[in-house]
């Protein structure tokens, strides 16, 4: 049984109550909206060490940092510190897009050191094997797809990226319409190939029940992928954009009837005037169903500050009801992140989805806040360090521009405002 259906018929488990426990809501809350579909836990029992997170409506905004190796850079030692650094600083997710070689042993080693819920795009694995095996992509096979996605499961994979809202009909309508940067999604791209070069729909669209199946035996998550978002703002919100998302809604109808938890993923670039109707758009068509956006990003011309421009877009899409944040790097369009780059792309998403948080009115959010506030009156700078986002950049800071012992920060000194006010006052 799974969670969802456990959910449905009334039952609530530790899982649950663990999740409302850090939400600081009644377990009641969480259990119907597992049964509706509007919060999902991704949760494989394969993955042992796995400390539970809700995603969806009524909870905290969530991040997920995205890590793994390229042909280029394919260290799995380096790829697990990017792992402990993105946790210790607060993301709540992540996702192994590796791409180089051992890429098995690779999801392994992160599952095995991840007590955050770690996703995959098998698409990623089947391309890899069948270039590795001699082949073009376009030549892989149904059977390799489905087999991939049940080694991930087996190892233990909480949740998958599948553009199953990929079509035939999807890809004609960006053709006619047109766009500057056709298809950005690596995922997306080896679908496309696949179907005009065989002829052929959409394979995890046709064999959906299929997966649904596979997805059912293993409590496993579907993150229905975008394939078609947009790459550049003069592309967002187009034909081929709004059509996949119309199948998608069609499709998490179908993982909800199936007992399968289900979340969507959006764009992408987007300029910021469009940001809420995006949102809007998926949570009308996909009935409440959690909305993972990456960023969006906000202008397509700041490589090497695009954790900035994430960070804009990102709380805007999460004070309009996105659920999960994917971060952006400053590496984004430029190469594969290095470690401080992880640290940094996870930090600024972290300040998007907890200002988000702030704006929704979430309790959690505006204590934190508060907390902050009375730790700043009362110059209390270790509270204050402890309850920043970065508490090691904090005390580094404080630590290398305040070198006299004294109460106040190097700024103002002994001109500070509210040392001054609070002595008039009283």
């Amino acid at each position: 049984m799974t969670l969802m259906e456990k959910a449905r018929n009334g039952k609530t488990d530790t899982i649950m109550e663990e999740v409302a426990r850090q939400e600081g809501v009644e377990v009641e809350f969480i259990r119907k909206g597992l049964a509706e579909g509007t919060i999902v836990i991704p949760y494989n029992t394969r993955h042992k060490n796995l400390k539970p997170k809700a995603i969806g409506e009524g909870l905290t905004t969530k991040i997920n940092a995205n890590i793994g190796t390229s042909e280029d850079y394919s260290d799995i030692e380096v790829e697990l510190e990017k792992l402990r650094v993105a946790i210790n600083n607060g993301a709540d997710a992540v996702m192994d897009l590796s791409t180089g070689f051992r890429i098995t042993e690779t999801r392994k080693a992160i599952i095995k050191n991840s007590s955050v819920p770690v996703g995959t795009v098998p698409i990623y694995q089947v391309a890899v094997e069948t270039l590795q095996a001699g082949k073009a992509i376009v030549e892989m096979t149904v059977e390799d797809i489905f087999n991939v996605i049940i080694e991930q499961a087996e190892d233990g994979v909480d949740f998958i990226t599948v553009h199953c809202g990929l079509t035939r009909a999807g890809i004609e309508h960006l053709k006619r319409e047109g766009r500057i940067t056709g298809i950005t999604s690596r995922g997306g791209s080896f679908l496309t190939a696949w179907m005009k070069h065989n002829n052929r729909e959409n394979p995890l669209y046709e064999y959906f029940d299929r997966l649904l199946e596979i997805a059912y035996q293993y409590n496993l998550t579907l993150s229905l992928g975008d394939g078609l978002r947009p790459g550049c703002l003069a592309d967002a919100t187009d034909r081929g954009q709004i059509h996949e998302l119309l199948v998608l809604g069609e499709l998490v109808d179908r993982a909800r009837e199936a007992g399968v938890q289900t979340m969507v993923e959006g764009p992408g670039h987007v300029p910021f005037n469009q940001i809420k109707t995006n949102i809007k758009i998926e949570k009308e068509l996909c009935k409440g169903a959690p909305f993972y956006v990456l960023g969006p990003l906000v202008t397509d011309i700041s490589p090497g500050y695009d954790h900035i421009t994430a960070a804009i877009g990102g709380t805007m899409a999460a004070t309009a009801g996105a659920d999960f944040l994917c971060y952006v790097t400053p590496a984004e369009h430029l190469g594969l992140p290095t470690v401080e780059d992880v640290k940094e792309g996870v930090i600024a998403s972290k300040i998007a989805a907890h200002a988000a948080d702030v704006a929704r009115g979430n309790p959690l959010a505006l204590a934190r806040d508060k907390e902050m506030a009375r730790a700043r009156k009362n110059l209390d700078w270790e509270s204050q360090i402890k309850l920043s986002l970065a508490p090691e950049k904090a005390r580094k800071a404080r630590k290398e521009r305040n070198t006299r012992e004294r109460d106040v920060c190097a700024m103002c000194g002994q001109y500070c405002a509210l040392k001054i006010a609070e002595e008039a006052l009283n």
